[in-house]
């Protein structure tokens, strides 16, 4: 019986690739040579376990998006390493491509329980107590800071419970590193999380697994690819500055701005646009009705993923049911999307060979089973991308500006780099002005560094897996903590001080600097999708923020505190702004 599976059919390979692929759970990345040939390899890359058929080909080199490691297409040899991507045999035939990914496969499931693994329960960790394990002791508004704390005094790993739940803690990047590659086939988000999600409307890319993630992780990456971002940029400049216009009048009035709420603004106007083409225009008003109701479920999700009884499948509190009516009414705003949507495609069909955002593509597309995608899974993936677009971006602007209001010498040396490039404009022009906006993003990863709104993933193997050398029964819960590799001494020089300039190119360095130790977007196959988008709004609003106004605190530094609600918002940031003279 022949070995070869079909992946893919001839006339959808267009052009040199780079194509991700699938045979089975197993990812490939496949591309055509100069002279034309097909070639097969492996399709993560073997530094972090990216997706290689997300990168780029530059002269016939393929390049990963991530750490921007380059292999050969001929070879899958790595340009300046020893590293080669495994190759598999790849051949056409009646209008198909079939690769044959026997040998992948056995190499990936070679891997066996050590002998001398230590078991869960020889690792360190607090006290527990019988049925509730430490839950007494957790918060889960600090919960981040209370695990961040036990691994300062128990080390990497230790192990606790959340009620009868076994849970391991790695705070070192090389030993997270398996279940980030790993992913999905390996390892999972906890399995208590799509219970959650489905039960909140919000089944989408976040809480896929297996089979179902494949197509909806295609949809999200051509939605949030270069190339349709360099369209979607005069969006971004327009909604920037409706916020800039609304953050002049605030000026003129002196008012007191609870900024992380401002900034949500405009991370919801450009995600409505970008997700449904549809401008809700937040910024404009006072009062958002949709962003109030999408205020609420991340604080549900964060209540009932770490509650060790779910009470709310028994009794309906008013704040379940206030959720409970948010969702509905969310859902009825999205239906009316997708039933306009849909009218546009059927009378214009040929707007299903470019769809013009997210909503059209996936309504046009087709899932693991070759079926429309449900309607269920349209408004989960629309709510994810929703919510993921919202309180990420806007709380890491927000960390930002918190560290800039003490650092002087950052402000003005952002200013410099504005006046280079932006000279009087209020809101960089282009994608192209945008993206030289060095400095900013430097600024923007790190504050990713000290304030990662995501300071911590959560993973369940699928199967009795060996991580640091711990034997994790399927099932376990294994928490990465994301903060403490970089804030380590070893990762980079001073981790405890804001230095942007340790992330521009040619800066001088004092110490250690360890790239690979900063993962805001997660890693591996499964890396945040909308990372390329996230850096751009960054950059676009810190320069049309500093160029335009003078920024200052409400209150003392030490009133902002870090809350955690599925993400890390910074709490208690008030600001008052000015305008700046040089501006226009």
């Amino acid at each position: 019986m022949s070995s070869f599976k079909v992946v893919a059919r001839s006339q959808d390979l267009l052009g040199q690739g780079p194509h991700a692929l699938a045979a089975g759970d197993t990812d490939l990345v496949v591309l055509r040579t100069p002279g034309g040939q097909l070639r097969a390899f492996e399709g993560r890359c073997p530094h972090r376990g990216a997706l290689l058929g997300e990168g780029e080909l530059h002269d016939g080199v393929l390049v990963c998006r991530n750490h921007r490691w380059r292999f050969d297409v001929e070879s899958g040899r790595r340009d300046g390493g020893p590293e080669c991507l495994a190759a598999c045999p790849i051949r056409e035939e009646g209008g198909n491509v079939l690769v044959d990914v026997t040998a992948l496969t056995e190499a990936r499931d070679a891997a066996i329980l050590g002998e001398n693994a230590r078991r869960v329960e020889e690792l360190p960790g607090p006290p527990q107590l019988p049925l509730i394990g430490s839950s007494h002791v957790l918060d889960p508004d600090r919960l981040h800071l209370q695990l961040e704390a036990w691994a300062h005094e128990y080390g990497t790993p230790y192990t606790f419970s959340i009620g009868p739940q076994k849970t391991v803690v790695f705070s070192d990047m090389n030993e997270m590193a398996p279940m980030f590659r790993e992913r999905p086939e390996r390892f999972q988000r906890g399995s208590n999380l799509a219970p959650v999600f489905r039960e909140l409307g919000v089944e989408g890319v976040f809480s896929a697994e297996g089979a179902a993630w494949r197509p909806q992780r295609r949809l999200s990456m051509e939605a949030l690819s270069h190339r349709h971002l360099r369209g979607f940029y005069p969006t971004l400049a327009t909604v920037a500055g409706r916020l800039r216009a609304r953050w002049l009048r605030a000026a003129e009035r002196g008012e007191s701005l609870d900024f992380a709420e401002e900034l949500k603004r405009f991370t919801v106007d450009v995600t409505t646009q970008l997700v449904f083409g549809y401008d809700i225009d937040t910024i404009g008003k006072e009062d958002d009705v949709i962003q109030e109701k999408l205020g609420l479920l991340f604080p549900a999700f964060n209540r009932r993923l770490f509650a060790v009884i779910p009470t709310w499948r028994v009794v309906r509190m008013p704040s379940d049911r206030a959720v409970d009516r948010a969702v509905a009414e969310l859902r009825e705003w999205i239906g009316g999307l997708v039933r306009a949507s849909r009218e546009r495609l059927e009378a214009d069909p040929a707007r299903a060979a470019s769809p013009a955002n997210f909503l059209e593509a996936m309504l046009v597309a087709r899932d693991e089973r070759g079926e429309p995608f449900s309607d269920d899974a349209i408004f989960g993936n629309a709510m994810t991308m929703l919510l993921a677009g919202e309180d990420t971006t806007a709380y890491t602007l927000a960390w930002a500006v918190h560290h800039l209001l003490d650092a002087p010498a950052e402000v003005k040396a952002l200013r410099e780099e504005l006046r280079s490039v932006l000279g009087t404009q209020p809101v960089p022009p282009d994608i192209e002005v945008a993206n030289r906006l060095q400095y900013a993003g430097a600024i923007a990863n790190e504050a990713m560094r000290i304030r990662p709104v995501a300071p911590m993933l959560f993973f369940e193997p699928t199967q009795d897996a060996v991580v640091a050398g711990v034997a994790l029964k399927k099932g376990t819960l294994a928490v990465a903590l994301i903060r403490a590799p970089a804030m380590s001494e070893k990762n980079f020089a001073a981790p405890q001080e804001f230095r942007p300039a340790r992330w521009v190119d040619g800066a001088g360095l004092d110490g250690p600097h360890e790239a690979g130790a900063h993962q805001p977007f997660g890693s591996g196959p499964r890396i945040c999708p909308g990372r390329t988008l996230a850096l751009l709004e960054m950059k676009l609003l810190l320069g049309t923020l500093f160029q335009t106004f003078d920024v200052a605190r409400v209150g003392d530094k030490r009133d902002v505190t870090e809350v955690f609600s599925f993400t890390m918002m910074p709490r208690g940031l008030n600001v008052k702004l000015r305008r700046r003279g040089l501006a226009v």
